[in-house]
């Protein structure tokens, strides 16, 4: 796939996962009306919405269709995006800007983004048990899938990741425990976004393990390439304040092992996502070019 091949490929499924998310989500006139517009502001904000298309990507691989998993991505944006609206929050990462727009708690007040927060990740829920949102899928399918998203959302996962973060902002930290931070914080949902769509699609244990390979590379090599960017971004290119992390004393893989090593690890984690993939041949080219767009991407 051409790099104009994979922006076209990344486009059309964007607007996919939009539209996904235009149906499922409440109106801003639904009242009350403070909290569906705090919610459609961050939810709409832009965004690559690469979660999502990983479980599209994923359920292609497996041999399924984009219809069958599109409830599936639009409820793992509302998690990313509850994830990000907490994130900002003052006791959190307190980021003025995401998705180069003010923070929802910049715009809406702190109350208001913490409710928001917990109303993606309740819609989120609504949307995965609701009987026709999965449709094509048994029970058991769909059982597995809201089992997955939740444990891959929950403290055994990202908020477990969360937790090892802010625990660790101005402390030493070793490289097995940064592993752990950036597996869970932001590998644990990026994982179970190729799970899903691979369950969807009724994959088999040896193409559910490759994904799972593949979701586990792309996840960590995604938060090093982030780490990366925070260093050397800014504000326009990444749509959020840049070198917030050395500000604050993150944890991050450019602090414990430089910039250069930090991309060996990114591009030998890439090259391992995509030797996973073998099982899948042609259908598993886009996953193949999403991974170089990791690795490669500016933002």
């Amino acid at each position: 796939m051409t790099p104009a091949e994979l922006e076209r490929y990344l486009e059309d499924r964007r607007v996919l996962v939009d539209e996904a998310l235009e149906r499922h989500l409440p109106s801003a006139n639904d009242s009350p009306k403070e909290i569906h517009e705090a919610v459609r502001y961050s939810v709409f904000a832009g965004g690559k919405r690469l979660r999502p298309i990983l479980v599209l990507a994923a359920a292609e691989a497996a041999g399924g269709q984009v219809k069958q998993a599109l409830a599936a991505a639009a409820a793992v944006e509302m998690i990313h995006t509850y994830s990000l609206i907490h994130d900002d929050l003052p006791a959190m990462d307190d980021d003025d800007f995401r998705r180069g727009r003010p923070t929802c708690h910049k715009v809406y007040g702190e109350a208001m983004a913490i409710l928001a927060g917990d109303a993606l990740l309740t819609q989120a829920f609504i949307l995965l048990s609701a009987p026709p949102a999965l449709g094509g899928s048994d029970p058991d399918a769909r059982l597995r899938v809201v089992h997955e998203i939740a444990m891959a959302a929950g403290s055994l996962g990202m908020v477990g990741g969360q937790v090892v973060d802010m625990l660790h902002e101005d402390r030493e930290i070793d490289l097995p425990t940064l592993q752990y931070l950036h597996a869970h914080k932001t590998g644990a949902l990026i994982r179970g976004c190729l799970r899903v769509g691979g369950i969807l699609a009724s994959a088999g244990s040896d193409e559910l393990d490759a994904l799972t390979r593949y979701g586990e590379r792309i996840g960590l090599a995604f938060q090093i390439v982030d780490d990366i960017l925070d260093v050397e971004g800014s504000l326009e290119a990444l749509g959020k304040s840049a070198g917030s992390d050395l500000r604050k004393k993150k944890a991050t893989f450019p602090a414990l092992l430089g910039i250069e090593e930090s991309r060996r690890w990114a591009h030998r984690l890439v090259s391992e996502a995509q030797q996973s993939l073998v099982i899948f041949g042609d259908r598993g080219t886009a996953l193949g070019a999403i991974a170089d767009f990791v690795v490669m991407r500016r933002r």
